[in-house]
């Protein structure tokens, strides 16, 4: 591999992108989006920030497993008059089990006289004793140059003696950042070059805010002008008007500039899938016109263009669709995307061939489904299991008869108000008498809690496999708000296992305790379906 064809590609969504008005992580977020980053091939995910929320803690403090990306910790130099080692915010970091710290210091003259009200010389230590402690306990060091550009333009000399302490103190890389994204391309462009005058390019990265619509031109320019390392969100998250949206930028720099990346040309196919299922992990609907991966980023409304497209694909197709994991849309005839069901099958086991006729009886599904709201590119799960049940690969472990909920808010014999759900099931399981339902009921911490522990009460001594599964996340989204309270949702649940294994599935339906159902009832199947359940004429054995 040519090392300066090589540039590497940090995440922030987890920290930068939780700034977004409006977006809440919580913790299975962070793991799920985790492990989506590593899986498609990104080098470094910023978990966040240690010390700052008790979300971070907690992230921090059961860090999922990857297998190639490297988690990063985010915070700052070492206050003015503590040093390194007594740093309360600096220990934070190096307490972490991240391999990596990203710190964020002061480049711009401005600020080291009027924020931080020190000498110009004592924050050059600062980040020169910074980046030293972090190297000392092992950890890869990064430092963040706040307002560089800013910086550069009011003072070279200083920004540039910012960047060299923490260089010659030995920071992997020296990330400039473009803070306020009002530099515009030609300036970055320039300023980075004048930069690798003195940092060679290789330990140079790009940091850049979107306020002027450059964040992604910004980044390019950077590394036109030999920036190795390129900051960036997906789908372009940040405060204010975004950052770098690493969803453009990677088709652009693998497909366009001909760089290379630690994304493989294959796992380029994941970009629609991971763009799409962070906006399903935050209940916002997809931009439709997102370059690459929006779902009308290849689409065709009849006339001159699809006749041309049909001939010539590249008259109107800047890439194949496919490469990035999107399809061509035909507005007035819809082409159907048989070779991503293929490529989604192969991921979960399921070779077939192209000419398979329940190929395109799956896609018809797929596409019926989601007509009606469901989503598969957030709920992998219950896509598998469509596609089994398709295939005719999945038992039916258990058949629901009817449920009932009821819900009661009274006051309690303390004075308090309090809400309480109880669920009733029948349910046809294996070995029970035929024509008679085990009925169970359940109390729980809402209706869908109360739900799941009915049951668990009537499966569990049928499949023991269950006493493992748990509920991780839940969330719903409107999916017709113009209807009030009578509208359509979409119910998205993500569970686990003892093993640490993560799934997630849907339901739909105009009813939340129904649609809630739905997807209960595909995670329980998985779950079973996982652990190689069977049925038996008198049980069931997992």
């Amino acid at each position: 591999m040519n090392e300066m064809n090589r540039v590497y590609l940090y995440d922030t969504t987890l920290r930068d992108g939780a700034q977004t008005s409006g977006v809440d992580f919580t913790v299975a977020d962070k793991c799920a989006l985790a492990r989506e980053l590593d899986a498609l091939g990104i080098d470094y995910v910023e978990g966040g920030w240690p010390g700052a929320n008790p979300t971070d803690d907690a992230f921090f403090s059961d860090l999922p497993s990857l297998a190639r990306a490297r988690f990063t910790a985010f915070g700052m130099t070492r206050r003015p008059g503590r040093s390194a080692a007594n740093d309360p915010g600096l220990n934070a970091l190096l307490g972490s089990e991240a391999p990596a710290v990203c710190i964020v210091g002061k480049s711009w003259d401005f600020h080291v006289d009027v924020a931080l009200a020190i000498p110009r010389d004592e924050n050059l230590a600062l980040i020169a004793d910074s980046i030293a402690a972090i190297a000392a306990r092992g950890r890869e060091p990064l430092f963040d140059a706040e307002h560089f550009f800013d910086g550069y333009k009011a003072n070279p000399d200083y920004a540039l003696a910012c960047v060299r302490s923490a260089y010659e103190a030995g920071a992997r890389w020296i990330v400039l950042c473009d803070t306020n994204g009002g530099t515009l391309p030609h300036e970055i462009e320039r300023i980075v070059t004048e930069v690798a005058r003195s940092i060679p390019g290789e330990r140079l990265g790009i940091h850049c805010h979107n306020d002027t619509e450059n964040a992604v031109a910004n980044s390019l320019a950077a590394v036109r002008a030999g920036a190795r390392m390129i900051q960036g969100t997906l789908n372009g998250l940040g405060e204010r008007c975004g950052n770098a949206n690493l969803v453009s930028l990677l088709p652009t720099l693998m497909l366009k500039m001909g760089f290379e990346t630690g994304v493989s040309h294959g796992n380029l196919t994941r970009l629609v899938h991971i763009s799409r299922l962070l906006d399903e992990r935050l209940n916002r609907a997809p931009n439709r016109h997102a370059p690459y991966v929006g779902e009308a980023a290849f689409a065709h409304k009849g006339g001159l263009h699809v006749s041309a497209v049909e001939k010539d694909p590249s008259s109107y197709e800047h890439i194949d669709p496919a490469q990035v994991g999107n399809r061509r849309h035909v507005l007035v005839s819809d082409q159907a995307g048989r070779s991503n069901i293929l490529s989604r099958l192969r991921e979960v086991g399921i070779v077939l061939s192209g000419d398979d006729p329940r190929i395109g009886r799956l896609v018809d599904l797929v596409k019926q489904r989601e007509f009606e709201g469901f989503a598969y590119d957030g709920a992998e799960a219950s896509f598998e299991l469509l596609a089994r049940r398709a295939l005719g690969d999945v038992p039916d472990y258990f058949r629901l008869v009817s449920f009932r909920v009821l819900d009661e808010r009274r006051w309690n014999l303390r004075g308090e108000l309090v809400t309480l759900s109880e669920a009733t099931t029948k349910v046809d399981v294996p070995g029970g008498a035929p024509g008679q339902p085990l009925m169970t009921v359940a109390e729980g911490n809402g209706p869908v809690n109360a739900l799941d522990q009915a049951l668990r009460k009537a499966l569990i001594p049928v499949y023991p496999a269950l006493e493992g599964l748990r509920l991780v996340d839940y969330k719903v989204r409107i999916l017709t708000p113009q209807d009030g309270t009578k509208a359509v949702t979409r119910v998205m649940i993500e569970s686990g296992d003892r093993a640490g294994n993560r799934w997630s599935t849907v339901g739909v339906s105009a009813n939340i305790i129904d649609a809630s159902f739905n997807a209960l009832s595909d995670s329980i199947t998985y779950c079973l379906y996982r652990a190689g359940a069977r049925i038996d004429t008198a049980t069931a054995v997992a």
